[in-house]
């Protein structure tokens, strides 16, 4: 059984989702956190296809990022993310927190995206 955190943050997701949907164009970008990684992908909704994911346990972002737990790591992990996300063709997304709060790792990464230049 999940924890009772656990399934308060999917009944937010949950009630999150009604509202938002990626396309092609504007691919909705959901990051996942768990205890010591971060971990995000660019999904068409329209046609249920992962356009593009990356993790930080991915070799190129390991590289870069020493301990990552911290915030300092995740907008790292945005910038490299964002440089990838450009690569493909993708400069607008629908950012989905997947009902975590909007602090911490997850703001740092949404802060990255836009330094980075990725519209949401």
């Amino acid at each position: 059984m999940k924890n009772k955190k656990e399934l308060l943050r999917l009944k937010r997701h949950r009630s999150i989702r009604l509202n938002m949907s990626g396309s092609n164009e504007r691919p909705r970008l959901i990051i996942h956190r768990s205890i010591r990684t971060l971990s995000a992908q660019a999904i068409d909704d329209t046609e249920n296809k992962i356009l593009f994911s990356l993790s930080m346990q991915n070799k190129s972002v390991k590289q870069k990022i020493t301990n990552t737990q911290n915030v300092k790591a995740a907008e790292l992990f945005a910038q490299v993310f964002a440089q990838q996300l450009k690569e493909k063709g993708i400069n607008k997304i629908i950012f989905d927190r997947a009902g975590y709060l909007y602090h911490g790792r997850i703001k740092a990464f949404a802060d990255g995206l836009r330094k980075a230049g990725v519209e949401f």
